[in-house]
């Protein structure tokens, strides 16, 4: 059955209750058990900061999540390779015919910026997603472009070519990105279109988020795109994008909390397709949606149902997965807003609770 949220969250965002957590807590034998995982960049300060944390709780519990971008993350789990994949983007329906019974879990909410490195400016530089869709399809080439002097009045822009980053690698960011400029310029949308990968008609191509900061930290006179974390951590001057309501919005927790908060998104089964789920295209024409940053994004951790597919799985390494998720989606949500993540609201949590109670190993129910 499928169930449609109005996701609610706070514009003040406050720390999730810690949950008591697992039936079965201490049921696990104290082997050493290492949990791998693989795929987007965009959720990897967060999880990195769980694997962190869970070890200290669950000693024996090694977290291996290799940030390799979303499209190498579903590759790998489409291979059996990993316990776990995370990704921005949702399979897509073929994706989802090659591994059918594969589950979706909303881990966190974040969103992805413009950054730009011009010496002499900081952030604050306004664009709108037509402005933006033109510099990525080498339309505007120089950042005193009569359209960007526009947006910026006030703002001594430099006569320079605009030297544009973008990602080299399968992407969930670039997924978001994409959907965005698509949503907002008919010519994005019929020329390059949206996915993990595209066709780029411009720029130097980095590596992961990580890949894309270093450009432009290197760059001057640059342009790329990254989720806000990576600008943060970095020290990089970001953009404000213009939404639907015609507002310049600034990228912070708050703007994403109340992306969220407008969007009416309907959330599948955590086993049905999740295909047509966007925070991004619920918001493109919400004229209502004011203090809202357009590019906003659930991140995913793909899992499937029945974890006995995977090789070299037993039952004690399926229940420590299993016991690892609930402490994310419960727990893990303390350290969202320290990373510039939004913590999951209850209605996301009530429903990945459903979701992961699906998990099975032989068949058998692995959370009571």
């Amino acid at each position: 059955m499928r169930t449609m949220y109005k996701i609610a969250i706070p514009i003040v965002v406050v720390a999730v209750v810690a949950v008591s957590v697992f039936a079965y807590q201490n049921s696990l034998p104290m082997r050493t058990i290492t949990l791998n995982g693989a795929g987007a960049t965009f959720p990897f300060p967060l999880i990195d900061k769980w694997a962190a944390e869970y070890h200290k709780i669950r000693p024996n519990i090694q977290i291996n999540y290799q940030s390799i971008g979303s499209g190498g993350g579903i590759q790998q789990h489409i291979e059996k390779t990993v316990h776990f994949a995370a990704s921005e983007a949702p399979l897509t329906e073929a994706q989802a015919g090659k591994i059918p019974k594969t589950l979706h879990i909303p881990i966190t909410i974040g969103g992805v910026v413009p950054i730009y490195n011009i010496p002499g400016i900081q952030k604050g530089l306004k664009f709108t997603g037509e402005v933006l869709a033109d510099i990525y399809l080498g339309k505007i080439t120089k950042w005193n472009d009569p359209k960007l002097i526009a947006l910026n009045p006030g703002i001594s822009l430099p006569d320079q070519q605009i030297i544009v980053a973008r990602r080299s690698d399968g992407s969930g960011t670039t997924f978001v990105w994409t959907s965005y400029l698509s949503n907002v310029s008919p010519e994005w949308n019929a020329t390059v279109g949206r996915g993990t990968s595209v066709n780029w008609p411009v720029g130097l191509g980095g590596k992961g988020n990580e890949g894309v900061t270093a450009l432009v930290q290197q760059n001057p006179y640059s342009i790329g795109y990254v989720e806000f974390a990576y600008a943060k951590k970095n020290n990089l001057a970001y953009g404000y994008v213009q939404n639907a309501a015609g507002e310049f919005i600034e990228p912070s927790i708050e703007s994403f909390a109340k992306a969220a908060d407008y969007a009416v998104v309907t959330l599948p089964r955590g086993d049905e397709s999740w295909s047509r789920v966007s925070i991004v295209n619920s918001l493109t024409d919400n004229k209502q949606a004011k203090g809202a940053y357009p590019i906003t994004s659930f991140s995913y951790i793909l899992v499937y149902k029945e974890l006995n597919v995977l090789p070299n799985i037993d039952e004690v390494t399926a229940k420590a997965l299993v016991e690892f998720l609930w402490w994310a989606i419960h727990d893990g949500q303390n350290y969202a807003s320290d990373l510039y993540y939004v913590p999951l609201p209850p209605s996301i949590i009530k429903h990945n609770e459903e979701t992961i109670r699906m998990i099975t190993y032989n068949g058998q129910q692995l959370l009571k």
